[in-house]
């Protein structure tokens, strides 16, 4: 007998359905699977026998075909291991096929029969909201699925438990999450800007890069305070919108970091990976393509402490997700394309031992190694950074003065009115959240400069010769500024502000 089971399985962030046929017929007893399976879904055969045994069902003693369509798309994972259980119940005659006609199911079988929770369910759930279907998942992937309300999620504990309830036996009410409740304000406890001393310049460059979600490099000596400033940046962030929090969530989904307790991410992820990450780390990659860094901080924050400590093929290949908001990544078996829209902080010194330029060291590196150390950090990859700035040393006066310096909630309210503001701008544009996701396209309708603006922005070109990208750039940081200025309009002094912020094209850096 024949019988069919609809599952899924994810390619990249998005969900393939997968079609598990299994037949049951005479001739020698066995199990073979078919279907492209990779190694995970070939040992499936040993977990799904003990676990009909152990759930006291019959193990057919005669031939048994799997076969998993379409046959092109590998199939990855141990989430066939509960649809290929219920083909074979229904093939062997021990569950009628009917009672999961209109079902979706995945999970993993323990040797006991208990579901075990796989990763990739969110992709699953949003592929199937326009669809009359149920998706039947382990108990502890209910929860993230849950969250796409339109889809009726049955939450299940063990094998006997799901045969019970499609057999009319038990009754299970679908799960239900109040996605709009799992939005609530989510900061950072015991972070806060008040604790830094000085560096005012580099919160006000903090501001405007959080309030357009723009990148940032912060340069000085060791001791300034940048990994300080970095570390407090998720506590001025705004809240994401659903959607923002969808798109990310999907990420940890698939690679299987989200809790039962956290079914989505609430709050912008703010991901710091050490220097000695490879490239397949940051980027993603793989002989099976897997999310990186990049996208893991997808529409949150992607620190880099000590940029140059890192490999310059690494950095390098931040150059496609800066520069298009997605890594795509190309294997001999297909591409897939992964999010990574996100805020790069980045930090470095000015040289080796951190000192050159100090008004009160002295460095001791020779100009060979200084050109090379900032020679680590490619022209082209600065380029793609909005704000440049310079963080000096904290002078004693700064340091030793008790006068209590802004919160990070003054400085978050102005971010969350800047961000407002872009919401509304944007609202008509699918996929934009900010002013740095902005195309050449939005620049010519929200970025018109007044006679005064477009002589100064002429001048600076000249002066500093900046290249046509951080043009583009220096356009979107002064809409940044108009924004958190409740101006309409940029003005010359938001373009000044702007053009400030490219330290490292005014100078001899590299």
């Amino acid at each position: 007998m024949l019988a069919k089971v609809t599952t899924a399985t994810v390619v990249g962030l998005s969900a393939v359905p997968v079609t598990v046929e299994v037949d049951v017929t005479d001739g020698l007893p066995g199990l073979t699977i078919v279907g492209l399976p990779d190694t995970v879904v070939k040992e499936s055969k040993e977990r799904i026998k003990s676990a009909l045994k152990n759930s006291q069902f019959a193990w057919p003693q005669t031939r048994i075909t799997v076969n998993l369509a379409p046959a092109e798309v590998r199939k990855e994972g141990s989430a066939f291991d509960f649809p290929i259980a219920l083909g074979l119940l229904a093939a062997s005659r021990q569950l009628e096929p009917e009672a999961f006609a209109d079902a979706v199911a995945l999970g993993e079988l323990a040797l006991d029969g208990t579901l075990r929770p796989i990763s990739g369910a969110l992709p699953v759930a949003l592929s199937l909201k326009d669809q009359a279907k149920r998706l039947l998942l382990p108990s502890l992937n209910a929860p993230e699925a849950a969250v796409v309300n339109s889809v009726p999620v049955y939450p299940l504990r063990h094998l006997n438990q799901a045969i019970t309830f499609l057999e009319g036996k038990e009754e299970i009410t679908p799960l239900r999450i109040d996605s709009a409740g799992l939005m609530a304000p989510h900061f950072p406890e015991g972070l806060d800007f008040s604790e830094v001393k000085g560096q005012r310049l580099a919160k006000r460059a903090l501001e405007v890069a959080s309030a357009g979600g723009h990148n940032l490099l912060l340069f000085g000596p060791p001791g300034a305070g940048k990994t300080m400033l970095a570390q407090r940046i998720p506590t001025i962030m705004p809240e994401m919108s659903l959607e923002e929090a969808l798109e990310t969530t999907q990420v940890y989904s698939v690679m299987g970091l989200l809790s039962s307790r956290e079914p989505l991410l609430s709050k912008r992820p703010f991901r710091a990976p050490h220097s000695t990450i490879s490239d397949v780390g940051l980027v993603g990659g793989g002989t099976v393509p897997r999310p990186g860094e990049v996208s893991l901080a997808h529409h949150g924050v992607l620190f880099l402490d000590e940029l140059p400590e890192f490999s310059r093929t690494a950095l390098e290949s931040l150059r496609q997700p800066l520069e298009e908001g997605a890594v795509t990544i190309s294997r001999a078996a297909g591409r897939v394309t992964f999010p990574a829209r996100f805020m790069l902080v980045a930090s470095m010194n000015p040289c080796p031992c951190g000192f050159a330029g100090d008004p009160t060291k002295s460095c001791r590196c020779s100009p060979a190694q200084i050109q090379g150390y900032r020679r680590k950090v490619s022209g082209p990859l600065l380029d793609r950074i909005d704000l440049h700035l310079e963080v000096p040393a904290v002078s004693i006066p700064e340091l030793t003065c008790e006068t209590q310096a802004e919160s990070s909630e003054e400085i978050r309210k102005r971010v969350a009115w800047a961000r407002a503001r872009q919401r509304e701008r944007f609202e008509a544009e699918k996929g934009i959240f900010c002013n740095a996701q902005m195309r050449h396209r939005h620049l010519k309708r929200f970025c018109r400069l007044d006679p005064e603006g477009r002589e100064l922005l002429k001048r600076a070109i000249a002066q500093f010769k900046f290249s046509a990208r951080a043009y583009d750039k220096i356009l979107k940081v002064s809409r940044t500024i108009a924004d958190l200025a409740d101006s309409e309009e940029i003005q010359p002094e938001h373009l000044a502000e702007a053009i400030q912020y490219r330290a490292l094209d005014r100078s001899s850096w590299v």
